[in-house]
C-alpha cells in the first residue's frame, strides 16, 4: 500500500496592508479580499431614518413599529417592591352581578283606564226664528170687471187672450230675475219691481195693472200694487177700489202702520196700497231713513209676495229715481210709436240706482217675427 502524504495547506497569503497576515475563508471570500470588491458596495444605511412617504398611487403597508421595551431599573428600593408584591399575593375580590328584578306585569283595571272624550260634534248655528207673516186688513173689495174690460185689461177669470200670454211671458222673466237676486242675497228688494216710463201717457199704469193680475194668477205667489204715482194717482180708479190713506201718509205720521193701510180685493192673491195724501215733499219723505223700514214691512215673513210699484214717469218727476234706490228690477215701458231714443236714455240714467234695468215695448202694431200669442187657444 502506497503511503500517503497529507496534503499541505496553502501558505498564508500576502499581508495586509496594516501588515497582519490575511486570515483564510471561503473562496468568495477571498475573492472580495483580493480585489477589493468591498468598495464597490454601498454605504451603510442608518438606522434611525424616517420611513419612506409612498408616492401617490402606489400602495404602502408601514413596517410594524415594535414599542421598544421600557428600561427595567436594575434595582428597585424595596418599599416601592413591598406594595406590589402584596398587591400580587392579595389579588382584589371581583363583584359577582346581581339579577336585574323584572317587574312583574301590571294589568290595567278597567277602572283605572283614562278614556279621552270622544269628539263632538260641531254645533249647528241656531235656525233664525221664523218671522210672522204681515197680515194685511182682513176685507176684500171687489174689483169692477168692467172697468178692466172697458180699458182692455185682463180678466181674471176670463179666456186665454193673445194680451193675457204677453204678459205671461213678461212676468216669468220678472220671477226668475228676483229668484236669482234672492239667490245672490239681495233682501227684500228682489221682491220689489218699478214700472215706469219716460213720459206719461206711454203705458205704465196699464202695464202695471195686468202685470200684477197676471202674477196674481199664479199659485204660489201673491202680489202688492203700490200706487207711487202721488201728484195723479190712476191705480184705484182703474180698479174701482174706494180710496183712502196710503204708502204718503205712512211716511209722514210715524204712528201709522202701513200694513193697515193695504186694501184687500176679491182677486186671491192681489193687494193694493193707495197713494195717499198729496204733498209737496214727496220725494224728500222718500229719502228719509223710514222709507226702508216701510217697505220692507210689506214683505215680511211673505218671500213669495211681489211688490209692483206704479211709479210717475222719470223725466216728468222725482219719485221714479227716488223709488228706484229701493227696488231690485226696474221695468221701463217703451211706446213703439212715442218714446224717442234721447228721452229713453235719460230715463234710464235718472233710474241708475236700481241694479237690473229692463224694457218693455208697448202699443206695437207690428211684429217682425209674425208671432201672435193666444192664436193657439182659439182667439
Amino acid at each position: 500500500m502506497t503511503e500517503h502524504s497529507k496534503i499541505p495547506l496553502p501558505e498564508q497569503g500576502p499581508l495586509a496592508p496594516d501588515g497582519a497576515p490575511r486570515s483564510s475563508g471561503s473562496l468568495i471570500e477571498r475573492a472580495v479580499n483580493r480585489f477589493d470588491l468591498n468598495s464597490f458596495a454601498p454605504p451603510p444605511v442608518p438606522a434611525n431614518l424616517a420611513p419612506a412617504t409612498p408616492k401617490p398611487g402606489q400602495r404602502h403597508r408601514p413596517a410594524p413599529v415594535e414599542a421598544a421595551p421600557e428600561p427595567v431599573p436594575a434595582t428597585a428600593p424595596a418599599a416601592a417592591i413591598a406594595p406590589v408584591a402584596e398587591a400580587v399575593a392579595a389579588p382584589q375580590p371581583v363583584p359577582v352581578p346581581q339579577p336585574v328584578p323584572v317587574p312583574e306585569p301590571v294589568v290595567a283595571q278597567p277602572e283605572d283606564i283614562v278614556r279621552a272624550p270622544a269628539p263632538q260634534p260641531a254645533p249647528e248655528p241656531a235656525a233664525e226664528p221664523a218671522t210672522e207673516p204681515v197680515r194685511f186688513a182682513p176685507d176684500h173689495h171687489p174689483v169692477s170687471r168692467d172697468h178692466l174690460r172697458d180699458q182692455g185689461m185682463i180678466l181674471p177669470e176670463g179666456a186665454v187672450t193673445e194680451l193675457l200670454e204677453e204678459f205671461r211671458i213678461v212676468k216669468r222673466q220678472l220671477l226668475l230675475q228676483s229668484a236669482e237676486l234672492r239667490r245672490q242675497g239681495g233682501g227684500a228688494a228682489a221682491q220689489r219691481v218699478l214700472i215706469c216710463s219716460p213720459h206719461p201717457g206711454e203705458g205704465k199704469t196699464y202695464c202695471a195693472v195686468n202685470l200684477a193680475l197676471s202674477i196674481a194668477a199664479e199659485k204660489e205667489s201673491e202680489v202688492l200694487l203700490v200706487d207711487a204715482d202721488f201728484a195723479k194717482p190712476s191705480i184705484l180708479s182703474t180698479l174701482g177700489l174706494p180710496g183712502g190713506p196710503g204708502l204718503m201718509d205712512a211716511l209722514t205720521d210715524p204712528s201709522l202702520d202701513v200694513a193697515d193701510l193695504v186694501i184687500g180685493t176679491d182677486i186671491p192673491g192681489l193687494w193694493v196700497l193707495p197713494a195717499g195724501s198729496a204733498t209737496t215733499s214727496d220725494s224728500e219723505y222718500l229719502n228719509s231713513s223710514r222709507t226702508a223700514g216701510i217697505l220692507d214691512r210689506l214683505t215680511e215673513g211673505a218671500p213669495h209676495r211681489m211688490v209692483i210699484f206704479d211709479s210717475p214717469p222719470a223725466l216728468a218727476a222725482s219719485p221714479a229715481a227716488e223709488l228706484a234706490k229701493y227696488v231690485g228690477q226696474a221695468l221701463v215701458i217703451v211706446r213703439a210709436d212715442m218714446t224717442g231714443q234721447g228721452a229713453l236714455e235719460d230715463a234710464i240714467s235718472l233710474l241708475s240706482g236700481c241694479p237690473n234695468i229692463q224694457l218693455l215695448l208697448n202699443a206695437i202694431n207690428f211684429s217682425p217675427s209674425g208671432r201672435r200669442f193666444g192664436s193657439y187657444y182659439g182667439q
